[in-house]
């Protein structure tokens, strides 16, 4: 491999590592979100990224819930998805990219793309629904605005899984008729 794929294998590998911290403080400040605002609902005008669900909060508490739920797991799988990520490129031979592992992790990361994406589809359509009943959910929407972009990530994900799958067969064919 040259340098410059090198270089830019490294440099992606770097900014898979700070997204995944980002993901990781954006899930637990979250949770830390969720467990003020179940206990002590008025400082949660004051949390992180200011996601003041309180009037929701006093109005339903089952669409709090849910609505809360969509947005943990949403969060939390991201973070997941990006784990498996830096598991791939930092395990990953690059000199016999083909392997099991390889294959194994990219096929579960557009499971998880997929996840996300049909999760915050259900998201936004609850979201939807609870406006029509009156509930304010427009400071939600950046949580699952991207939703159909996950969903075509995992179909292109998808597919290089099966390439890869397919060029262990033919490299397992080769390695066996020499």
């Amino acid at each position: 491999m040259s340098k410059t794929n090198n270089f830019v294998f490294k440099a992606l590998t770097i900014v898979a590592w700070v997204i995944f911290v980002g993901l990781c403080i954006e899930a637990g400040g979250l949770i830390v979100n969720f467990i003020f605002s179940i206990y002590n609902p008025q400082f949660v005008h004051n949390l992180y990224q200011k996601l003041d669900l309180s009037e929701m909060y006093e109005s339903s508490k089952w669409a709090f819930y849910s609505m809360y739920s969509f947005i943990l797991v949403i969060s939390i799988l991201k973070a997941v998805l990006f784990y498996k990520v830096i598991l791939l490129v930092t395990k990953i031979d690059l000199s016999k990219p083909f392997n099991n592992f390889a294959s194994k992790q990219i096929l579960q990361i557009s499971y998880y793309t997929l996840s996300i994406g049909f999760i915050s589809h259900i998201a936004k359509q609850s979201a939807k629904n609870l406006m029509h009943h009156g509930f304010v959910t427009n400071n939600l929407n950046v949580f699952w605005a991207d939703s159909e972009a996950f969903i075509l990530m995992a179909a292109i994900i998808y597919i290089i899984a099966q390439i890869f799958k397919k060029g262990i067969e033919i490299q397992n064919e080769n390695e066996l008729t020499i």
